[in-house]
């Protein structure tokens, strides 16, 4: 299996590159930019549909035959406030020129042409609360499956306050059995502030054939093929991540682990 914890290749341009043929699996790929203001950046979607998300930054982004103009306005991901993203299907291409210092995320999966280019947020994304006590988080929904935007992709951004839990009660997605569960992909681009922070990730089956526990920093990949995934984010270090999320079916339905159903059913 490849290495689940993926660190950035240096701190300018294309610094995450993850393809399903080097990750091992079948749906999700995803790609980050480090931009400098006038930099340009340009793919083609191939066979793959593609959301575009400015995580922080500014650029002026041509896609899909239209000119859309510049797009972000969070120049700190800490900000909180909804991202400006744009989809765009298989059979396309884009190019980014950088108006500012930028981040822009590239979250891929099989594409069947069934949805038009579009921008999706600020508007219509609103920053939701989500679990209780120090399980609190707050999500950011891009492309989940209330949102008709695309073939196969979920997005969503989330944000753990220090101290707190995410991801969590333990869950997992591995096993194509809808309505019970279903079999998805999954990333997750990590961010914390202060920078120099980190965070805890463990990826684990119940059979215990994979249990990895990781120490994340700022701009860190996870990949989680399989298992339960929890987020920890210690005490005085905020974290960030955007998930991309991608299986054969774009339903997003999970298992929890033994250990913590009681927790799920006492919370509600």
């Amino acid at each position: 299996m490849a290495e689940l914890l993926k660190r950035p290749a240096g701190t300018h341009g294309k610094v995450h590159d993850i393809t399903p043929a080097n990750a091992g699996w079948t749906y999700v790929g995803f790609g980050l930019y480090r931009l400098r203001a006038g930099d340009t950046v340009a793919e083609e979607t191939g066979a793959r549909e593609v959301i575009l998300v400015m995580v922080e930054g500014k650029a002026r982004i041509r896609g899909a035959g239209q000119d859309w103009g510049v797009l972000g306005d969070r120049m700190d991901v800490f900000e909180r406030t909804p991202p400006h993203c744009l989809y765009l299907p298989n059979g396309t291409d884009w190019e980014a020129v950088a108006e500012t210092d930028c981040v822009i995320a590239v979250c891929s999966a099989p594409g069947e042409g069934g949805h038009p280019a579009r921008r999706i947020g600020p508007e219509g994304i609103a920053l939701t609360e989500r679990g209780t006590g120090a399980n609190t988080r707050y999500i950011n929904n891009i492309a989940m499956e209330a949102e008709d935007y695309c073939d196969a992709l979920l997005v969503t951004e989330v944000f753990t306050p220090n101290g707190h839990w995410s991801s969590f009660p333990s869950h997992r997605h591995d096993e194509d059995d809808f309505p019970r569960i279903t079999y998805l992909e999954e990333t997750y681009y990590h961010r914390l502030n202060p920078s120099d922070g980190f965070g805890i990730q463990r990826v684990y089956t119940d059979d215990g054939s994979l249990d990895e526990t990781m120490a994340v920093r700022d701009g860190d990949v996870v990949c989680v093929p399989r298992g339960h995934h929890p987020c920890g984010a210690p005490y005085g270090f905020d974290m960030y991540y955007l998930n991309v999320m991608a299986g054969p079916l774009r339903k997003w339905r999970f298992v929890l682990a033994p250990e913590v159903e009681w927790i799920a059913e006492r919370d509600g």
